[in-house]
């Protein structure tokens, strides 16, 4: 079964930093893309950041292009998310997940409609003004 347990959310100041991690239970790093979604209040989920270990493939969303880097620690069975010069509108409730086969780009795509994809519980971000 795979289990996905975030942590590192909180209250931040625009223009500050955080970084989320996720531990990543029952899956072999190699076989998953891996990766973060997020849902603001009264929006749809939606594609942070993805990877895939096994052919180097990543994702990001325009929004956070240049400023929110993914990483992983697969001797720690977990991946991050460094989040630098956060804006209000990346308040959101973020979610780790992981996908099996497919690749980090695709699961940034798809991974929504995506019938393999595991998600954690999510992780409260809250940017002020």
């Amino acid at each position: 079964e795979v289990q996905l347990v975030e942590s590192g959310g909180g209250l931040v100041q625009a223009g500050g930093s955080l970084r989320l991690s996720c531990e990543v239970f029952g899956i072999t790093f190699d076989e998953y893309a891996l990766g973060w979604f997020r849902q603001a209040p009264g929006k749809e989920r939606e594609g942070v950041s993805c990877f895939s270990r096994s052919d180097g493939s990543t994702y990001y969303a325009d929004s956070v292009k240049g400023r929110f880097t993914i990483s992983s620690d697969s001797a720690k069975n977990t991946i991050y998310l460094q989040m630098n010069r956060l804006q209000p509108e990346d308040t959101a409730v973020y979610y780790c997940a992981a996908a099996h086969r497919l690749n980090g780009r695709a699961m940034g795509i798809l991974g929504l409609y995506y019938a393999l994809t595991s998600w954690g519980k999510g992780i409260l971000v809250t940017v002020s003004s």
